[in-house]
C-alpha cells in the first residue's frame, strides 16, 4: 500500500472550533489555554473542511495542563455517535498535530501505512497517539486521534475554557442549538450528572 499524501483528520474535542485547530498549523495560543504551540512545519490551511460524524462515544477524562479539567476522547468501540470536524491535511501536517498533541516539537513524519491496512495504528503509548480511520469522504480516509482506553485515565468533567471552545465548534460545523448541545454533552461521561448549557 502506497503512502497516503491527504487524509481527513476528524477532530471532536477543542479541535472543532476552528480558530483553535489553526493553532495547531499557524502557532499560537487559544482562548483559555495556558499553551503556544509551534505550529506545523507546513502551516497553510486545511484544503477542505467539513462537518462529520463518526460512530463512537465522547469521554471526558484525564487531567489537562493546558485548559485544567478533562479533555475529550474519542471512544471507537463504544455505541453511539460523536459529532466531529473533518480538515482536509496532508500527512506531514497529521504527524505534526500528533506531535503537538503530545507536547512534543513537529519534526517526525509517521508511517501511516500501517494505520490504512488494519484500520488501527498506535505511534506511541501517549494519550492521543492512537489513530483509528473511523470513515472516509470522497474516497479517502478519516482518521481520529485518541487513545485506546480513555477510561483508564481516569473520568473528569472539563474546565468552562475548554467546554466553552467545544461549544463555539459545535455551533459552527453543526449548526445546533443550545437545546441539542446540552443534550449531546450531558450524555458523555465524566460530564457532571444534570449538566446543562447556561443560556
Amino acid at each position: 500500500m502506497s503512502r497516503p499524501t491527504l487524509l481527513w483528520y476528524a477532530a471532536y474535542g477543542s479541535n472543532l472550533d476552528a480558530d483553535r485547530f489553526r493553532c495547531y498549523l499557524h502557532g499560537g495560543r487559544p482562548p483559555g489555554a495556558t499553551r503556544t504551540y509551534p505550529g506545523a512545519r507546513d502551516p497553510a490551511d486545511p484544503l477542505d473542511v467539513r462537518p462529520y460524524r463518526m460512530p463512537g462515544e465522547l469521554v471526558f477524562a484525564w487531567e489537562s495542563p493546558t485548559w485544567g479539567g478533562g479533555i475529550a476522547f474519542h471512544d471507537s468501540d463504544a455505541a453511539g455517535e460523536v459529532l466531529a470536524r473533518a480538515y482536509l491535511l496532508t500527512a506531514r501536517q497529521l504527524s505534526d498535530v500528533v506531535e503537538q498533541e503530545m507536547w512534543r516539537t513537529p519534526g517526525a513524519d509517521h508511517d501511516l501505512v500501517p494505520l490504512l491496512s488494519s484500520g488501527r495504528h498506535s505511534v506511541g503509548p501517549g494519550r492521543y497517539e492512537s489513530l483509528r480511520v473511523v470513515g472516509s469522504l470522497d474516497d479517502r480516509p478519516v482518521v481520529s486521534i485518541g487513545c485506546a482506553d480513555p477510561r483508564a485515565l481516569g473520568l473528569r468533567a472539563p474546565a468552562p475554557a475548554y467546554l466553552a471552545t467545544i461549544v463555539r465548534g459545535l455551533r459552527s460545523a453543526h449548526d445546533l442549538s443550545d437545546t441539542e448541545i446540552s443534550a449531546y454533552l450531558a450524555r458523555s461521561p465524566g460530564m457532571p450528572e444534570g449538566w446543562t448549557l447556561a443560556v
